[in-house]
């Protein structure tokens, strides 16, 4: 079994969902006591949440480089990011580490198209549905259309998350919410949908979507698990 790196604490509410799956998973595949030899490197989400206020990329690029050279030397052997939205990043660390290292894209690409979709809607945080880092994976590696919520729509997405989601607020008002954009996105023709932040889930289920759920922590997390038991 391979040592997998897991760069966490963005936030620590769904890298604890990460871990409990990705060892659930492990141990179906591999049976008896078996779990996932892991390393979880977390960060401080403040300081994270204030760089991404400021734009300061440069400053994100330096924290995710950090957690993921020091993974690395402590024995990881493949690499993934708990979240999202840092996948910013992706490039930037994947220069300074030579272990593989999972895009989350990737692992939802190869899961919608499984279920012959072309056309998904995108809901994360702002700098997930409006930067190019992960609607450009899935158009180019899977031939994928992504559809954007309304701008208003975004708002709304995007401070759920922060200031409910990562701090562990459930409202039943935000899940309504969320469930009217979704029939929204399917309105302008997504066949399914992108939870593209890894605390949506907390929130929203595919029992709260007449149209495909498709849940990036889980994807992920399973995908991960294959890949350290390969």
């Amino acid at each position: 079994m391979k040592t997998l790196g897991l760069i966490g604490g963005m936030s620590w509410e769904s890298s604890k969902v990460y871990y409990e799956l990705i060892n659930k998973k492990a141990n179906k595949f591999a049976g008896g006591f078996n779990s996932c030899k892991s390393i979880l490197y977390s960060v401080d989400f403040a300081k994270i949440e204030h760089y991404q206020t400021q734009n300061n990329f440069k400053k994100l690029n330096e924290i995710m480089i950090d957690a993921a050279v020091k993974l690395e030397k402590s024995g990881a052997d493949l690499l993934i990011l708990c979240t999202n939205t840092m996948h910013l990043c992706f490039d930037a660390i994947s220069k300074n580490i030579s272990v593989p290292f999972l895009h989350i894209a990737d692992a939802t690409g190869e899961a919608i198209t499984q279920q012959n979709i072309k056309n998904i809607g995108l809901s994360g945080t702002n700098f997930t549905m409006e930067e190019d880092f992960y609607k450009t994976v899935i158009k180019n590696n899977y031939h994928i259309n992504t559809i954007i919520p309304e701008k208003n729509d975004c708002y709304i997405i995007h401070d759920t998350i922060y200031n409910e989601l990562v701090h562990g607020k459930i409202k039943e008002q935000s899940k309504e919410n969320f469930k009217h954009i979704i029939k929204k996105l399917a309105m302008k023709g997504a066949e399914g949908i992108i939870l593209g932040c890894t605390e949506i889930p907390l929130l929203i289920s595919s029992d709260d979507s007449e149209i495909p759920i498709f849940e990036t922590t889980k994807i992920q997390a399973e995908k991960v698990a294959e890949l350290i038991l390969e």
